[in-house]
């Protein structure tokens, strides 16, 4: 591969609905330069997604920041917020009528880990998930 083996890239964005696109579209733009197949693509930027908007909905602050780390056999995709509530995000099983609460299960179903961590020093949170540049064949997990 012609591109260098590492990278990241970090998105200062507004706390506004438009910055899922921005985010999104920056994820996009980024691992299409590095050749990242469309299957793993796809899956990076619905992450991406998600995980802006759920920022941007339980959050309360100002601005978000989206980094996004590439190295030859990952692809790490971290929100930072400035979370002024103290509950951390948490995978929920809704209900079938429940309009809320399916992007964390999104994103344990197309990353090979995801976490969440407070900020040291400041208020607000990161939450990441890494996706493998290799998929695992359909049907397998990563992890149990």
């Amino acid at each position: 591969m012609a591109h260098a083996p590492r990278e990241t890239r970090a998105f200062d964005l507004w706390a506004a609905p438009a910055s899922v696109r921005t985010a999104r579209e920056g994820v996009r733009e980024l691992l299409t330069a590095r050749g990242v197949g469309d299957e793993v693509c796809d899956n990076a930027v619905i992450v991406t997604s998600e995980l802006v908007t759920n920022a941007l909905t339980h959050s309360a602050g100002d601005r978000i920041v989206c980094r996004v780390h590439v190295t030859a056999h990952r692809i790490r995709i971290e929100v930072e917020d400035q979370a002024r509530g103290r509950e951390l995000p948490l995978l929920r099983r809704p209900g079938p009528d429940d309009q809320n609460g399916r992007g964390l299960l999104l994103v344990d179903a197309l990353s090979s880990d995801w976490a969440v961590s407070r900020t040291q020093g400041r208020p607000g949170r990161v939450v990441w998930a890494q996706l493998d540049l290799r998929p695992p064949p359909r049907g397998a997990r990563a992890r149990p």
